[in-house]
């Protein structure tokens, strides 16, 4: 059986010789092929047109971590905690989910990926989650905790795809990010949430595979829940790619 080619969202850095590059994290990556999936690394910069070309060549798109989405996406005002915006991302990661929802391609979101989701299906952010009132617990343990720091609980619906993969209704988690969810979008069901109310996790009902986590299961791979969120990824993606 053939592996299902999974795009990987990237971002942009400078090598120590400050040579741009174009990067995604190696734990996404590994996760990916530890599941049986194919990753391929999606380019920023690209046209529009050729976005929806490699795009009809996926079986699943991973829309990663990284800097905040531009709050002019979500029709809000800069705010001076925002940091290390890049607009082509933003565009980039929005138009690869209009372009593939229509093809019903399973989707997967992280820390970021979750927040880029919300904000492309019309929801809004918190700026700051502690400056803006969104969250009275800490959420944002970096740098300073290692990646796979257990932070906090947080509470699963019952009845939800992510309960199901889970196994359990309440796990803990590592917690890496200082934004969060404002406004859910329409067409987005909220099905996670940390003690303080702060949405964990998302899906889209009646999708083949739509789901985001707040949290980064890619530095959890030791635990073996999160290896099913990938796995459960990966044979959504095999489905996918059976059906075309």
């Amino acid at each position: 059986m053939t592996a299902p080619l999974i795009g990987i969202t990237t971002f942009r850095s400078l090598s120590r010789d400050n040579y741009p590059l174009l990067s995604a994290t190696e734990a996404y990556i590994q996760s990916i092929i530890n599941a049986s999936g194919c990753p391929l690394m999606i380019p920023l910069g690209l046209s529009d047109e050729n976005l929806i070309d490699l795009v009809s060549r996926l079986d699943g798109i991973l829309f990663t971590g990284g800097g905040d989405v531009h709050p002019r996406r979500y029709a809000s005002q800069p705010h001076p905690l925002v940091n290390s915006v890049d607009e082509d991302r933003d565009r980039v990661e929005i138009d690869l989910l209009h372009a593939a929802l229509p093809q019903q391609i399973p989707i997967f979101g992280i820390c970021r990926g979750l927040q880029v989701i919300n904000v492309a299906m019309g929801g809004s952010l918190y700026e700051d989650l502690l400056a803006q009132g969104g969250a009275s617990i800490k959420h944002d343990y970096f740098p300073g905790e290692a990646r796979d720091y257990l932070a906090h609980t947080v509470q699963v619906a019952s009845g939800s795809r992510l309960r199901q993969i889970l196994g359990s209704d309440k796990i803990e988690v590592n917690s890496l990010h200082h934004q969060g969810i404002r406004t859910l979008a329409p067409g987005l069901c909220a099905t996670a949430w940390a003690s303080d109310g702060v949405i964990e996790a998302i899906e889209m009902p009646d999708y083949p595979f739509g789901l985001a986590v707040q949290w980064h299961p890619e530095w959890l791979q030791a635990h073996l829940s999160m290896r099913f969120l990938f796995q459960e990824f990966i044979q959504a993606a095999i489905v996918h790619s059976q059906s075309r």
